[in-house]
């Protein structure tokens, strides 16, 4: 092995699949694999015996699925690096193993040369993400964080509905009129709206409001 050269394991419990990476990455002279294993469980093992730099996983797999094998994986005393590289790319997926500490997140499709240039990557510790799963993160970052309202400011939001004066709100619900002021400040603040009617029709849109509460 040269001083460049990369050790990899291969993990996949369909092998056709797992031979066809295999084969893939034969012919580059900066990669070496020196395992293979058929599920989660395998694939923790050979970690914890080679150390390899890079553990190229699929997420689907009997006994201990990819993103538990990453967990522990990250969880354990080698350096190794994981690279995720399966079928599936739905929002939950690609969560749970970045949450477990997958390194990159790789679809099957890929090329070659794209999925060597990620086994180099993810070995110096750079994130590497498939353009598909980058855009599907992008855009569940850009989603508007949902609101949440506590109980008390759910109980001043119907108060307001059923057309009680901050007086009587207070009064209703035992607390100081003050008190009524800063959790509609509050939920202002949350809704983005600037007054009382706004607030209420907002938080009914969003199902916010629960007219039952009182």
């Amino acid at each position: 092995m040269t001083q460049d050269q990369l050790r990899i394991i291969v993990v996949d419990d369909h092998s056709v699949m797992r031979a066809g990476v295999v084969a893939l990455l034969a012919a580059e002279p900066t990669i070496e694999i020196v395992g293979e294993a058929a599920d989660g469980s395998e694939a923790v093992e050979l970690v914890e015996r080679l150390a390899p730099d890079v553990a190229l996983i699929d997420l689907r797999m009997p006994v201990l699925d990819g993103v538990a094998a990453t967990a522990r994986i990250v969880a354990g005393p080698a350096r190794t690096r994981v690279l995720i590289l399966t079928t599936y790319d739905t929002d939950t997926e690609i969560e749970r193993a970045v949450e477990a500490g997958a390194i990159g997140y790789l679809l099957k499709d890929t090329t070659r040369e794209q999925l060597v240039a990620a086994i180099r990557a993810a070995a110096r510790g750079e994130t590497v993400l498939a353009p598909r799963v980058a855009e599907r993160l992008v855009a569940r970052m850009r989603q508007p964080a949902p609101v949440v309202l506590t109980t008390r400011e759910v109980q001043v939001l119907n108060a307001v509905a059923d057309g009680l004066s901050n007086v009587d709100i207070g009064k209703r619900l035992v607390i100081a009129e003050a008190t009524v002021k800063t959790h509609l400040l509050r939920v202002f603040a949350k809704l983005d709206v600037s007054d009382r009617t706004h607030a209420v029709v907002t938080a009914m849109e969003q199902g916010l409001l629960n007219r039952r509460t009182p």
